[in-house]
């Protein structure tokens, strides 16, 4: 596994120093298509748990191998890279693509918008390979959205362990601090929807 940064890692557990795992706001992390609700918090563990099963794991419904999972953080981060573990018999996502500051994408949305990167996967089921982010692109995410469209066969799409690395930022995320409350609302502060417009971003 690739090291991101410059030192001799033998004196470094370089994947836990450079883990995101802390900086996800797990309760709010959600999936689209899993087959068992809430099940997709189960993936977002630390490194050395990353082959760890008994806690559960993603898995979409039988006959749609299709996954979409939405994962914002505590604080602004910068991407380095993202570790995926799937399943075995061909359940192992084989694609990956990736939105940055997205909120609410459907499957619709994402089979049509254009993603920050995209991967072809292998079937990493050992744990030992990352995929490097075109890091430039991958500044200031306050969340990411990772779709797996499909698979290596099987009937449904399985995954154990979700990881990022790279850095926090120190811009937290406080959502209670940007809370607005209108007493008297304005009329002239309320456009209609015709006025505003409508509408909702490889390891090798």
């Amino acid at each position: 596994m690739a090291c991101l940064h410059d030192h001799e890692c033998g004196d470094h557990n370089c994947a836990a120093d450079w883990s995101l795992y802390n900086h996800i706001d797990i309760p709010k992390v959600v999936a689209l298509n899993e087959s068992v609700a809430g099940s997709v918090k189960s993936v977002f563990k630390s490194w050395d748990q990353r082959l760890e099963t008994s806690g559960g794991f993603l898995e979409s419904n039988e006959g749609d191998p299709e996954l979409l999972v939405f994962i914002p953080f505590t604080s602004d981060v910068k991407i380095k890279s993202i570790a995926v573990v799937g399943g075995a018999d061909g359940t192992s996502p084989s694609r990956m693509r990736a939105f940055i500051n997205r909120e609410g994408i459907d499957f619709s949305d994402a089979q049509n918008m254009q993603p920050v990167q995209e991967w072809e996967l292998a079937e990493n089921l050992q744990g030992v390979l990352e995929y490097q982010t075109r890091y430039s692109r991958f500044q200031g995410v306050a969340n990411l959205t990772l779709h797996f469209p499909d698979n290596f066969g099987g009937d449904t799409t399985k995954i154990y362990y979700i990881g990022l690395r790279g850095e926090a930022t120190q811009n937290k995320r406080d959502v209670v601090a940007t809370i607005v409350y209108e007493v008297m609302p304005n009329p002239s502060d309320h456009k209609t929807e015709s006025e505003t417009g409508g509408g909702f971003s490889h390891v090798e």
